[in-house]
């Protein structure tokens, strides 16, 4: 994304090279501080919601996220594009720390994998875009990089992590509950009570293992 804004900003504002590389690296800095904003923001909705806020946090990120790229590359303005950019970039930060911050619950036993995977596919992501920045002017690609996004976004309302919420339907496993009694954490709300029809907020650890599944 550096490179790609580094040439968008000399091509179409008429920056030296120096210029536009110096105001791309901005993409860079804010991850200094922007990924641990998504996984706190990631905390403070699981405090509230569980798992269900988590997700949603994602999704939310997701959106902005996508939608600020797609006015990065629309807007006609050396200062505009820059404000945009950088705002792009504290949600694609932001977005990431929100992802990891969901990794530890996908399957305890093989955590580490997991985040392999994770960090893996973004580097994927990476080669897909490059590619479509060969074919496509700037402005296009960026608009097709901010839809896949958005995609993305919508995909997430059907991740299903087995023994949480999801943010489409189900109920946190008694596991987790007991869990969390047992580890002495704070009391937990209830957010709807329907004669046994119970939903308990999640806590940061849990009793069991749980595998990624997908509700469409």
């Amino acid at each position: 994304m550096t490179q790609a804004a580094a040439l968008f900003f000399k091509e179409e504002f008429g920056q030296s090279t120096e210029s536009a590389a110096a105001i791309a690296s901005i993409f860079g800095f804010i991850n200094l501080f922007a990924r641990g904003i998504g996984g706190y923001c990631s905390d403070r909705t699981s405090a509230y919601a569980g798992m269900r806020g988590r997700l949603w946090c994602q999704v939310i990120m997701f959106v902005a996220e996508g939608l600020l790229v797609i006015v990065f590359a629309y807007t006609h303005t050396l200062a505009g594009a820059i404000f945009a950019m950088m705002m792009f970039s504290v949600f694609v930060q932001a977005a990431e720390g929100a992802s990891y911050a969901i990794v530890p619950y996908v399957d305890h036993s093989v955590a580490g994998s997991v985040t392999g995977i994770v960090g893996a596919g973004g580097n994927l992501g990476g080669v897909a875009f490059a590619l479509l920045f060969r074919e496509l002017n700037y402005r296009r690609a960026f608009l097709w990089m901010g839809c896949a996004v958005i995609a993305s976004a919508i995909l997430s309302l059907g991740i299903r992590i087995p023994g949480h919420r999801s943010i489409l339907r189900g109920h946190d496993a008694s596991e987790i509950v007991e869990a969390r009694t047992k580890a002495g954490l704070p009391d937990m709300v209830i957010l709807d009570t329907h004669a046994s029809d119970v939903d308990i907020l999640e806590g940061p650890s849990s009793a069991t293992s749980v595998d990624l599944a997908i509700d469409f």
